[in-house]
């Protein structure tokens, strides 16, 4: 039979988007599916009243992210579309922020640290520097942390550098809770990002670089994709209630909707899939008539759960990027704490805006007064959780035969952010290639450093 398709790529995130790019560029017809009116996943930005709410991610870096400037540079980015944010990050004690989370000079500043914890820092960072080229971030399973948890790991040092830096850097980027998560991808991927100075942002929102891609794609939106089947020489996809066949189909959703649309785990996928458990988000973006900000001058404020039980991050976009926000007027961003959001997405959105309002009065003075607007953004399904059992199955998930559907996203490559999801999509093209050449059906070496 001949198929509807060439290639199918389902979902029009950073995953998706660099997947059908590089197909694009090895000879093949592309489609891409995706549900919503719009590309960009959690990368997606949406403009009110003059506003550039940013709805996920926040910030990518200058260092690390090699696979996401490849992608840059081909979409034809210039160095001022994607500017350094060169504001600190604080993180909030005894009632004021200190400046300097994620920059070297924290074991002399501290950065919130007490005194006799910053040796502890020194010697975690020592020892992450030592075991640097094992702290591989495109491998987390085979570490020198094995399978321990963020907060098993932190048990080793002074108590404050689980509380005051690694549970809030970890609870306010990716959702996680530190008794669950895995410590080798969190420190890995510290090591690769580098320090917060070295961290910039898109100009025109966080989606600038896939709505880029996205134009030059055959991207098919308001199309959500209901089912789809691996039929060994081919694929089908049920959109609309119509079926479709494709010689070849990437997932590139996250695994939980991966699992759903394929109708359970494969035991081909060695559980990884199905293992692959999510972290939910949480965030209200408050437009502002004038341009408040933490005390400080850092553009990010960390609260730790052991100082604030409802918040786990504030934003001032504006100093993010002036952009975020139209002249003399302010944006800021509320993360809420992960262990409350189940409780937030309960209630109605103006009343958990207004708790998070409510709490943020104490870091952003003023804030309830100068708000005129709220915009309440809920991801049930944020981040990959990368738990240590989730990890025990991913060596084995890399290395099954290719087949007519592959994946994509950044739980694929283990690092939850812009560069795990832009490096999946060139493994889940490789793979796709290899399955579509003359020796069909061979095993894939996986080159995880697309």
């Amino acid at each position: 039979m001949t198929p509807d398709l060439d290639i199918a790529v389902v979902g029009s995130g950073l995953a998706g988007l660099a997947a059908a790019h590089e197909l694009g560029r090895n000879g093949h017809e592309v489609r891409v599916f995706e549900a919503a009116d719009a590309p960009g996943g959690r990368m997606r930005s949406v403009r009110r009243d003059g506003y550039l709410i940013d709805t996920g991610a926040e910030q990518i870096s200058a260092q690390g992210y090699r696979a996401t400037w490849q992608l840059i540079r081909r979409a034809g980015l210039t160095p001022d579309e994607v500017p350094r944010i060169g504001r600190p990050m604080a993180v909030w004690r005894g009632g004021r922020p200190h400046n300097g989370v994620g920059e070297p000079r924290a074991v002399l500043t501290g950065a919130g640290l007490v005194p006799t914890a910053r040796p502890s820092l020194a010697r975690f960072l020592a020892w992450s520097g030592r075991h640097r080229a094992e702290l591989d971030h495109d491998h987390p399973e085979s570490t020198p942390l094995g399978s321990d948890t963020i907060a098993a790991a932190a048990r080793r040092y002074h108590p404050d550098l689980h509380d005051h830096l690694l549970q809030p850097l970890s609870s306010a980027f990716f959702g996680w809770d530190t008794e669950r998560s895995s410590a080798a991808p969190l420190v890995g991927l510290l090591l690769a990002v580098g320090p917060v100075s070295a961290w910039r942002t898109y100009r025109g929102g966080m989606d600038l670089l896939a709505t880029r891609l996205a134009a030059g794609l055959d991207t098919r939106y308001g199309l959500p994709v209901e089912e789809v089947a691996d039929l060994g020489t081919h694929a089908r996809l049920t959109v609309g209630g119509a079926a479709l066949t494709a010689r070849a189909v990437v997932l590139a959703v996250p695994a939980p909707v991966a699992v759903r649309l394929t109708g359970g785990p494969d035991p081909a996928d060695a559980g990884y899939p199905a293992a692959s458990t999510y972290r939910p988000m949480f965030k209200v973006s408050c437009a502002l008539d004038r341009p408040l900000a933490p005390p400080g001058g850092a553009y990010a404020l960390l609260t730790p759960s052991c100082e604030e039980p409802l918040l786990s991050c504030v934003i001032a976009d504006h100093l993010k990027c002036p952009d975020r926000a139209p002249e003399g007027r302010g944006l800021i961003s509320l993360l809420a704490a992960p262990r409350r959001i189940p409780e937030l997405a309960g209630a109605s959105e103006e009343e958990a805006a207004r708790r998070l309002t409510d709490a943020a009065e104490r870091y952003v003075p003023g804030l309830g007064a100068a708000l005129t607007a709220t915009h309440v953004q809920h991801w049930p399904e944020a981040m990959p959780e990368l738990t240590p059992r989730a990890l025990a199955v991913r060596a084995a998930f890399l290395r099954r035969p290719t087949r007519s559907v592959e994946y994509a996203g950044d739980w694929v490559a283990a690092r939850p952010s812009s560069e795990g999801a832009a490096r999946s999509g060139a493994l889940a093209a490789a793979r796709v290639l290899a399955h579509l050449a003359p020796h069909r059906g061979r095993t894939a070496r996986q080159e995880t450093r697309a």
